[in-house]
This record gives structure tokens, sequence and C-alpha cells, in this order.
């Protein structure tokens, strides 16, 4: 039987001014195509107007979040993505 984990994600869009909406909803399909579950999604204010995505999600135990941060990278106005937590669930 595979065990589930969740993994948060921060996602940088590249300027205060680019759509976190789109951005969060291309990030939800990046997710399900990787066979994840989404659970949530919330936005933290960084600085000078910039916030970021946070992205929370199950995953099955066999599978691997490592090419992610790419697939993420991938989304247009992001400029970064990275790993802040990963942890078993059941």
């Amino acid at each position: 039987m595979t065990g589930v984990n969740g993994a948060k994600f921060k996602i940088m869009p590249d300027s205060p001014q680019a759509d976190l909406k789109k951005i969060e909803e291309k990030a939800k399909s990046v997710v399900e195509k990787f066979g994840g579950t989404n659970k949530g999604y919330t936005v933290e204010p960084i600085a000078f107007g910039l916030k970021a995505i946070i992205a929370f999600f199950f995953y099955p135990d066999n599978k691997s979040v490592d090419g992610l941060v790419d697939e993420f990278q991938k989304i247009e106005n992001v400029s970064s993505a990275e790993l802040v937590d990963m942890r078993k669930v059941a």
C-alpha cells in the first residue's frame, strides 16, 4: 500500500503586477498532471508589493517532487519556485 506525503512550494512571480490567479490555476494544473491532490493555495506578502503563492498538495509516496520546481518555473510570469516543506501525511 502506498502512503501519502504533503508538500508545500513557494512560487514567486516575476513582478508585483503578475496575475496571481493565473499563476495559481496553472500551478494547480501542474500538480494534477503530476498526480497530486491540491489542498490549499495562499498568498504570502514578501516585500515592496511582491507576493508569493504558497501551494500545498498531497501526492503518493511512490512519486518524487524533484522535477516540480522546473515545472512551476515554466509557468508564465514565474521567476522561481522552491520546496519549503515536505512531510509524511499517511
